[in-house]
């Protein structure tokens, strides 16, 4: 069941107005419900696997709080490392069974036929279940915080096993930690006017940005990329351009939909994107793209190895590890890995040439707090992370061409004069539209970046200029959304993580 799906649009307010009318005591039964229906509308046998890696992250949270009754300190230790690795493997196993198993059996092949060994390894034909990056993630945080005795283990096991599926995050994030969704589920969450108001606000803004500028992204840059041997330079480079804000608007428009359904109902649920095409840096994106994965990896896997605590080289080392499993939990691909690879060397390049940059703008008086300069910055990083976007949205023979040709490299002409954004799929109505919404998302960004809470500053206003934004925005997405008869909602791009 898709955010953008009329069945979604019945199926939500349905379970609002039922969660608010019915006891206390049910809610949580009730959502339970919910979330498994909600996930099971992809594929009912596939719910057996997340109630598994739920069951499985459960009963390690119970043996390991009962593991600190253990008084001998050594044996307790090697108790909760066991039953830790335990929750790792099995829930790994899964996930690699049905995500990498694939892509690691036609390298093992591909690798030892280069070196003359021939051998046949069994291929399954499995479908990826939808989300399950996300949830394994989630729950293994779950056994971690645990096992740091950072919360208790949860005794009730319907209400873990809601933490686990919460539907609004559930497929595609924010991954949320126990520390703050689940002692949310024992919270007494009464209707209140001004949340549900703000919660259907930023759906709102969520819907402009999917239905509305990703969708009308995705022409453009489906068209071009697609057939990239026969496109400019000139066509190569405004489509990569177009991705950056494409795979922004798609995954943004996720989190804020599920952020805002979250907090109709009452639940708090983090942030994922803060601006991220504002940063004027590599490593300041990355703390700004999908904060709870990079959160993630920060606590669970960065730290862990060291972080920046032993030294200069092993940081460094630390970096590229975090990268190249980002990359592979985004895919099984290589070119997933070379993305993640790619985006590994920018911080570790930038952090050993910070003192020559320091020097030059010590030397030549360069002022670093005026606009002009920090405009550069935001620039290069731009730039930087929209090569690696070509990447992370093409092969590897489709990435070089498409590079070679931005380039001018190839031999082929870069520019030819006529409609380009014709040719690439844009209407003159469809580019009118898409110029407007890019200067919207572009408004609301900089609200955000300049401290400028916009929904409180709506709420702040006169009833009629209030009611004006509101039904602007819902006319505005039904006007302009792509959508309706004929028309299959299309996936999020992050669903197929």
């Amino acid at each position: 069941m898709l955010f953008n799906s009329l069945e979604f649009m019945v199926f939500f307010p349905v379970v609002c107005l039922t969660y608010y009318v019915i006891p206390y005591r049910f809610r949580y039964l009730f959502l339970l419900a919910c979330s498994y229906f909600f996930y099971m509308c992809w594929n009912p046998r596939y719910a057996l696997l997340m109630l598994t890696s739920t069951v499985i992250t459960y009963l390690s949270g119970l043996l390991l709080e009962n593991a600190e009754k253990t008084k001998e300190e050594s044996v307790r230790i090697r108790k909760k490392k066991l039953f830790v690795a335990f929750s790792f493997v099995i829930n790994l196993s899964i996930l690699f069974f049905f995500k990498y198993y694939g892509f690691a059996a036609d390298t093992i092949v591909k690798v030892l036929e280069a070196v003359g060994f021939h051998v046949s390894i069994p291929v399954f034909d499995v479908v990826l279940p939808v989300g399950i990056s996300f949830y394994t993630f989630q729950a293994l945080s779950y056994t971690v915080d645990v096992y740091r005795r950072e919360i208790y283990a949860e005794k009730n096991f319907l209400k873990y096993a809601l933490f686990v599926s919460f539907f609004p995050q559930l497929v595609a994030g924010p991954i949320e930690r126990s520390k703050n969704l689940l002692i949310q589920i024992n919270e007494k969450h009464k209707f209140e006017y001004d949340r549900v108001r703000d919660g259907l606000l930023l759906m709102l803004y969520g819907y402009f940005q999917k239905v509305v500028l990703a969708e009308y992204l995705a022409v453009a840059v489906n068209s071009v990329f697609d057939s990239c041997l026969e496109r400019t330079g000139f066509q190569l480079m405004v489509a990569s351009v177009l991705f950056a804000f494409q795979i922004y608007c798609d995954f943004a428009s996720y989190s804020n939909i599920a952020i805002g359904a979250a907090k109709v109902m009452g639940f708090r649920l983090m942030e994922n994107f803060n601006t991220p095409y504002f940063a004027q840096s590599v490593a300041e994106f990355w703390r700004r793209w999908h904060i709870s994965l990079t959160t993630w990896f920060r606590d669970y896997l960065y730290i862990p190895l060291g972080g920046s605590r032993k030294g200069k080289w092993k940081k460094y080392r630390n970096i590229m590890i975090v990268f190249l499993i980002s990359g592979l939990w985004h895919g099984a691909s290589w070119h997933f890995v070379f993305w993640g690879c790619l985006n590994g060397m920018y911080q570790v390049i930038g952090e050993c040439i910070k003192p020559v940059k320091e020097c030059i703008v010590k030397q030549f008086k360069i002022r670093t707090e005026v606009f002009s300069h920090k405009l550069m910055k935001c620039m290069e990083t731009f730039v930087l992370v929209d090569v690696s976007w070509i990447f992370f949205r093409n092969n590897f023979r489709q990435s070089f061409v498409i590079l070679e040709r931005i380039f001018g490299l190839s031999g082929e002409k870069w520019f030819t004069w006529g409609n380009n954004l014709e040719a690439m799929g844009l209407t003159v109505n469809t580019r009118n539209v898409l110029l407007i919404s890019l200067l919207i998302l572009f408004c609301v960004d900089l609200c955000k970046y300049k401290g400028i809470r916009l929904i409180e500053w709506i709420a702040g206003q006169e009833i009629w200029f209030r009611w004006l934004i509101y039904f602007a925005g819902i006319f505005g997405v039904l006007i302009f959304g792509v959508y309706g008869p004929g028309f299959d909602a299309s996936q999020f791009i992050y669903f197929q993580f």
